[in-house]
């Protein structure tokens, strides 16, 4: 398939996620998928390496229960060969705790024959075991701003 394709697919797996529809995303998946989410299970629960469409949908059917999402948007679309990298942000809070979260992400799928078969997500994992531990984190603008500050206070 060409580039373009692959990124008219990835792009119907944003769209249906954003729709919740998770049917149309999981067929667009291949049946022996890999699935990897960045950072530690035990700072955040959804975090891990899952094999196969059926795991998937079980994780899918669990993301209700930590996270409610108001913004979750797919930016910038970025293909070479079979691999498409997606560049967004998300927006909402973790159940558990009620803590506010948001940060941006990055999405890398491998396509082959029309469905993904390698899934890989990067997002700021600082941020995310913060929310699930109740505590609030700084973004970076506002980490640097506060270096920044320091910094001048030992002018």
């Amino acid at each position: 398939m060409s580039e373009q394709e692959n990124i008219q697919i990835v792009q119907q797996m944003c769209t249906a996620f954003e729709q919740g529809d998770i049917a149309t995303l999981l067929n667009l998946l291949a049946e022996d998928v890999e699935w990897f989410v960045a950072g530690s299970p035990e700072h955040a629960p959804l975090a891990g390496t899952y094999y196969g469409r059926d795991r998937v949908a079980q994780i899918f059917s669990t993301v209700g229960e930590y996270l409610e999402l108001q913004q979750f948007q797919a930016q910038d679309f970025i293909a070479q060969g079979n691999q498409v990298a997606v560049f967004g942000h998300a927006l909402g809070h973790v159940k558990p705790t009620n803590c506010p979260l948001e940060y941006d992400w990055v999405h890398v799928y491998t396509l082959q024959g029309g469905k993904t078969v390698k899934f890989r997500e990067y997002l700021d994992t600082a941020a995310i075991a913060a929310a699930f531990r109740g505590t609030e984190t700084l973004s970076v603008p506002e980490v640097a701003s506060r270096s920044e500050a320091s910094v001048a206070a030992y002018k």
